[in-house]
């Protein structure tokens, strides 16, 4: 009857609590037999601890427990070391690529006039594009605070002006003296940053191919 897995912990004798939770492999698998894995996720069967590491080390490979919960545990032959890498490399790359949502800010007076207006809408269709929200406040000072409505309609009119690329993710409500909507993008912050990286690649490529460098070469350079 294969031994109870907690014992196959390294134990603190004072406390008598596991102090190690790392992959066994080899050795380390202290069970009297696994359900043995090969190479190629091949199912071998049940077999003598004795017999799988006896495997492994014909086959140039580990023997590693990958469901020690089972019972009895599922142990694979591999090369761990090499299964640590490509994991790591995984884990890296999903830590680069991984998107996160910036929430911009952008303030308006209720009574602001056309320029300033497109000067402000340019910096949140800028954000949206990115992916990022953004959190729009008309600040009311004076007696603007009795005229909330100057505030909803100019939202509104935002919200309707940048609708390709944006949407309400949070109605116009009011916040003290100022007035708040944040808009979301229509577009995942994680595909518009596939697409920059897809345009850089292709920039590079072009970059590096002989004619494009004679043609242009400060291009080339960058």
């Amino acid at each position: 009857m294969p031994v109870p897995h907690a014992e196959d912990e390294d134990v603190s004798p004072e406390e008598g609590v596991p102090i190690s939770t790392e992959t066994r492999i080899n050795d380390r698998i202290r069970v009297p037999e696994v359900r043995l894995v090969g190479p190629n996720g091949e199912q071998v069967g049940i077999v003598r601890i004795e017999d799988a590491l006896r495997l492994a080390q014909e086959s140039d490979l580990d023997l590693v427990e990958v469901a020690p919960m089972a019972r009895p545990p599922v142990a694979k032959l591999m090369d761990y070391g090499k299964f640590k890498y490509e994991s790591a490399m995984k884990d890296r790359e999903a830590r680069k690529n991984q998107a996160h949502t910036i929430i911009k800010e952008m303030k308006l007076r209720p009574k602001i006039d056309k320029h300033d207006y497109e000067t402000k809408k340019g910096h949140v269709v800028r954000f949206l594009k990115a992916g990022d929200k953004v959190k729009i406040t008309i600040m009311f000072r004076g007696r603007e605070q009795s005229r909330p409505e100057l505030g909803f309609r100019l939202l509104q009119k935002l919200a309707e002006d940048v609708s390709d690329l944006g949407f309400v993710e949070s109605s116009p409500k009011q916040d003290g003296r100022n007035m708040v909507m944040v808009l979301g993008p229509t577009r995942r912050k994680a595909d518009v940053m596939a697409e920059q990286r897809a345009e850089r690649e292709t920039r590079k490529h072009e970059g590096e191919t002989p004619d494009a460098a004679a043609e242009t070469p400060v291009e080339a350079a960058e």
